[in-house]
């Protein structure tokens, strides 16, 4: 078993990186990405592979309680380093501390500000409820965000530098949920993975929601795949793994049906000695009362309605953004069916210059680790079926293919936002695929870059052209 994150592989997505940007500057020269944000890209890849594989070498041999205090400090390090630099880059460049085009960000911190008005006025029980109205689904962070404001006085970087605490421990929680699913050295190579994971980082400079959702999730599953792993039922535990998922619901209705589905199928398929038909049974009618008295029919009604427009979600949206004057004409074209092949590996970094996409320049760098990261998560898939070891991991598997198979058939496919809570399921899968590393499968390693620099290339490529550019 592989231990470590292997130079080889490190080495060789670095070289590819730079071989796109030469081959995307050379075939669309009038397009090339502005020298700021190859800056980016550069640290993004650079940092995370180099030190992904130097620590894993340098960190194998720390004890257990050694090695977590090393992932959260650095993680967190990195993420309060980086939370300042954005506030005060993000300054320079828009002229406020949100990112560019900012929509939902700026309406976060409006509707927060607005909030804590209604406290101080103590208005808040009757006006906020009317407001909603009944749609709990996004009230979460809105919420959450004016608790934090209360504490320091409406302070943006303070918020931030909450989201870097939040994101460094979730590195912890990762590598604890890999621990338990595939080993210390396997989780290990996890946590590392999780400290420089680009988008991981990024979100902690951003205003939105993504960071303490996916902290909450990640926790989430990490209370579950602990009872899982152990030998008895810790009824603590699983309330506050129950409480959590609940939580989930008041940030994305469907990240809250996908952990709920997760739990139902760990419930009914693990072979744990302890969850014997008899306890599966209570727990399983447990949760399913629990879920319909705290649910009622608000949430359940939301899900019906997303099920159902999921088809027409997905083709008005592409056919709205193919008529956008700043939009792509070819859009329209994306489909379930064009979605799903690419669901473990998209998307794909933007390394030409569109104007409007900033944020996607800001931050392809990270787009094409995950690109790289996908040749490992395929890996472990493939391992994992043959050997039929899925059946020990059905937990995070069933979250996984259940959001992702949610997520293509919605408009949100091809969104990095929406691929957020599932990375720290696929980070886990890309740690043990590393681990299964061996003579015979690595000799698939080129073939796939190769594949994906090709895939990178139409995609920029499909970009401009989508926008009369070339």
């Amino acid at each position: 078993m592989i231990t470590i994150f292997p130079k080889y592989f490190t080495s060789k997505a670095i070289v590819l990186y730079i071989a796109l940007l030469i081959l995307c500057s050379l075939l669309f020269i009038n397009q090339i990405l502005p020298s700021h944000w190859i800056a980016f890209g550069l640290i993004e890849v650079i940092a995370f592979f180099t030190f992904s594989n130097q620590l894993s070498q340098d960190w194998k041999s720390s004890s257990s309680k050694t090695f977590y205090k090393k992932v959260f400090t650095t993680a967190l390090f990195i993420r309060i380093l980086y939370v300042i630099f954005s506030y005060f880059f993000y300054e320079y460049m828009t002229g406020i501390p949100f990112e560019f085009q900012t929509a939902d960000a700026n309406a976060y911190h409006n509707e927060a500000t607005w909030i804590n008005d209604l406290y101080n006025n103590e208005s808040f029980f009757q006006t906020y409820p009317d407001y909603i109205n009944g749609k709990y689904s996004d009230a979460g962070y809105p919420i959450y965000l004016s608790i934090i404001y209360f504490i320091s006085d409406n302070s943006i970087i303070f918020a931030r530098i909450i989201k870097a605490l939040l994101s460094a421990y979730t590195c912890i929680l990762i590598y604890k949920i890999c621990k338990n699913n595939f080993g210390e050295s396997t989780g290990r190579i996890a946590g590392i993975i999780s400290i420089f994971f680009p988008s991981f980082i990024y979100y902690c400079g951003l205003h939105v929601k993504e960071t303490e959702m996916i902290f909450v999730l990640t926790f989430f599953i990490e209370r579950i795949s602990t009872i899982l792993t152990s030998k008895k039922i810790a009824y603590p535990t699983l309330i506050s793994g129950i409480a959590l998922a609940f939580l989930l619901f008041f940030f994305r209705t469907v990240l809250g049906v996908s952990a709920f589905f997760a739990l139902f199928s760990a419930i009914l398929f693990t072979q744990n000695k302890f969850l014997q038909s008899s306890k599966k049974m209570v727990i399983g009618i447990w949760v399913v009362i629990t879920l319909f008295l705290f649910l009622g029919g608000t949430f359940i009604n939301e899900i019906e309605r997303y099920w159902g427009e999921k088809g027409t979600n997905q083709s008005q949206s592409m056919e709205a953004r193919s008529a956008l004057k700043t939009g792509n004409k070819f859009a329209k074209y994306g489909a379930s069916v064009v979605f799903a092949p690419f669901i473990f590996v998209a998307p794909f970094p933007t390394m030409v210059n569109v104007e409007t996409q900033q944020n996607q320049m800001m931050l392809h760098g990270g787009f094409f680790v995950k690109n790289v990261l996908g040749f490992f998560i395929l890996l472990a898939l493939i391992v994992l079926i043959r050997t039929k070891q899925y059946k020990k991991h059905i937990f995070i598997l069933s979250f996984l293919l259940v959001y992702l198979g949610i997520l293509t058939l919605s408009k949100f496919a091809i969104s990095e936002r929406f691929h957020m809570p599932a990375y720290p399921v696929l980070i886990i899968l890309a740690a043990y695929g590393i681990s299964q590393l061996n003579f015979k499968n690595s000799k698939y390693y080129i073939p796939y870059l190769i594949l994906i620099g090709l895939v990178i290339i139409g995609w920029n490529w499909f970009k401009l052209a989508g926008r009369g550019e070339i």
